[in-house]
């Protein structure tokens, strides 16, 4: 089907269906180029709907980037929803981009972006729908490349036979990489093998068909061989030595999506060391953006859009050296517009009270903080130690100038948990809310995002074990009857969508076949908790002859080979032990830029470290010789 007829459908029906907005493109700063006059055409996906996939900034990067080059264009596709897709199958009208309508089957490359497990089903719609085999075995030269990237691929074993190759690590550098090897490719006219071979030398490339995993008989991983010539042992993941320009151009949405704003990058990397934290292992070294760049990047793109909210964003926004006088300038600038600006990873012990005083009519109402833990143990445990006093004192600070709602993350079932540490939460929930009544009366609101903790890969507690769904259930009714209290609102993370998450991150290749069935058996939309169907995943396990249970509830042993071992972060799986020990044993480990410990990042990035001052990583750079 073309792209002229696929049109024509699309207006006889189109009105009836929710939001058509998210299926007709043409948006403001969308890309139209001549198909013509590029060499090379590259869908980005996102596997889940238009309203979640805009605002993605890795999408907005990538789409920026791409279509400054003169001979790629790169379009967007997004997941349609269950209305549309019905739609689509029962009139035969493939997955198309939104810039050309073109189905994605005739594009060259297909970039999917996979930030979250509960995505993994959404992928096998999104390549089903566009006529395609899911299994990256049945596609021959004929079809797109398909590879993917995201936090989720840093185990990429669970959708290993549905991917032609897995970008690991940051894309800025590899995405172009990849286009000029395929271009490459296209010339020689030869097989897809030869091209994946071509692949398989870039630094970050994960091909999975080129490994062979094998098991022992109690269903442990004994090794992931590479059985492919020149495959390499390890992948070690792509890295930017120093942040590049953020985008200035970004879609401007035809409908309203969950967050209407310009985003940008200042941070890239964590030096806390929160041993939970999947994301502050697999994105050191920090690297800051300069504050000059940031609001001359920013100041482009709010022209551009017209948006009235900027974010910041980073994994502890004021861990940024630069915050305060970035805050500053950027209220100075915009005072008179009301510019909204969002910092949406203030730490506790680093929130100033000047950044507050800036942030002022910047938030309706409300403030965001993440403890995560409330007693002396647990703090220890998973290396977040915030004092009961910093945390009061900012609620202090939060309340008496003028905002009304608070939220606090905590996390239950960590590891040495008991139900002390779980009525730690609830007590200093009282003191905060207290706080709330003294200085703001009956407005005030105490809002507890409750998450239950998934042990993930690359982090000290990939060892550990999910904790029992019956003491969960115990810890939660705890807290609900602990904290019937005015003011005090819990919300909480359901036990089935915590199993989910922990099986799908901790998966081996055979899980594979469980994705595969469980979509078979109508899975999809798993992150929209109406949609997910347990049933029919118990149902894809049992008849692959796997449990649950076996990936999240069995305890490792210190020497187990992990599926995603193959996956070279820059951090040893010997400081991950090292540090796990640390967590049972009551050890703190400091902020990294305190004093480096030796987490293996330096030694595996030596080479490309920045000597320039004002972009050196915080990590030692090792003497040359």
């Amino acid at each position: 089907m073309q792209a002229k007829e696929i049109e024509r459908i699309l207006d006889t029906f189109l009105l009836k269906i929710q939001k058509p907005g998210r299926y007709v493109g043409g948006e403001f700063n969308a890309v139209i180029k001549d198909p013509a006059a590029v060499k090379t055409r590259v869908a980005l996906a996102f596997p889940d709907i238009y309203d979640l996939g805009v605002p993605n900034l890795g999408l907005s990067i990538f789409y920026d980037e791409l279509n400054k080059m003169n001979d790629v264009w790169a379009e967007r596709v997004y997941l349609p929803w269950e209305d549309m897709e019905a739609e689509m199958r029962s009139r035969g009208i493939p997955l198309y981009t939104l810039e050309s309508k073109t189905p994605l089957k005739e594009i060259d490359i297909i970039g999917i972006t996979i930030p979250y497990e509960s995505l993994y089903t959404n992928v096998l719609t999104l390549l089903d729908l566009a006529g395609m085999s899911v299994f990256s075995s049945e596609r021959d030269e004929s079809c797109p490349l398909v590879i993917a990237g995201g936090h989720s691929t840093f185990n990429p074993e669970p959708m290993a036979p549905f991917i032609d190759a897995f970008a690991i690590g940051e894309g800025e550098e590899i995405f172009p990489e990849i286009i000029r090897c395929y271009q490459e490719w296209k010339r020689s006219g030869t097989t897809k093998l030869q091209l994946l071979e071509n692949l398989s030398h870039i630094e970050g490339i994960y091909i999975p068909s080129f490994y062979e995993p094998s098991y022992h008989e109690d269903g442990t991983l004994a090794s992931l061989t590479p059985v492919h010539e020149g495959a390499k042992t390890k992948i070690k993941k792509r890295i930017l030595p120093v942040l590049p320009e953020p985008p200035e151009r970004f879609i401007v949405p035809s409908i309203d999506v969950v967050q209407n704003r310009v985003a940008v990058e200042i941070m890239r990397g964590c030096s806390r060391g929160c041993r939970f934290c999947q994301a502050g292992f697999i994105t050191r070294p920090v690297r800051e953006r300069p504050a000059d760049m940031v609001i001359r990047s920013l100041s482009a793109a709010l022209e551009d859009t017209g948006y009235e909210e900027a974010a910041l964003l980073s994994l502890s926004s004021s861990d940024y050296r630069p915050i305060q006088d970035l805050v500053t300038n950027l209220h100075d600038l915009y005072q008179q517009r009301k510019l909204n600006i969002a910092l949406p990873s203030l730490r506790i012990d680093t929130v100033s009270v000047d950044i507050l005083e800036q942030l002022r009519g910047s938030r309706a109402g409300g403030f965001t903080l993440a403890p995560e833990a409330a007693s002396e143990k647990i703090k220890t445990t998973i290396n977040k130690y915030i004092t009961e006093e910093q945390l009061l004192q900012t609620a202090e600070v939060i309340y008496g100038r003028g905002w009304t709602t608070i939220k606090l993350y905590f996390m239950i079932g960590l590891p040495n948990e008991t139900m002390e540490d779980v009525q730690a939460i609830a007590d200093l929930a009282i003191k905060v809310i207290k706080i709330g009544r003294r200085l703001v009366g009956k407005r005030s609101q105490l809002n507890l995002g409750v998450a239950t903790f998934v042990p993930k890969p690359h982090t000290p507690f990939q060892w550990a074990q999910l904790d029992d769904p019956d003491l969960v259930a115990e810890k939660q009714a705890l807290l609900k009857n602990a904290l019937k209290t005015p003011g005090v609102k819990i919300s909480w993370s359901e036990p089935d969508s915590t199993m989910f998450e922990a099986w799908s991150t901790r998966g081996d290749r055979r899980m594979s076949n469980v994705i595969y069935r469980a979509w078979q058996l109508g899975a999809k939309l798993d992150a929209w908790a109406d949609h997910y169907k347990k049933d029919a995943w118990m149902q894809a396990f049992e008849e692959n002859g796997l449990s649950p249970e076996f990936y999240v509830h069995r305890k490792r042993e210190a020497n187990e080979i992990f599926p995603w071992d193959i996956i070279d972060t820059g951090v040893s799986k010997r400081t991950l032990r090292r540090e796990y020990e640390n967590s049972l044993n009551g050890v703190l480990r400091p902020d990294c830029r305190t004093g480096c410990y030796g987490c293996g990042i330096v030694q595996a990035f030596h080479d490309i470290q920045p000597e320039e001052e004002s972009v050196r990583w915080f990590c030692p750079v090792p003497e040359k010789g």
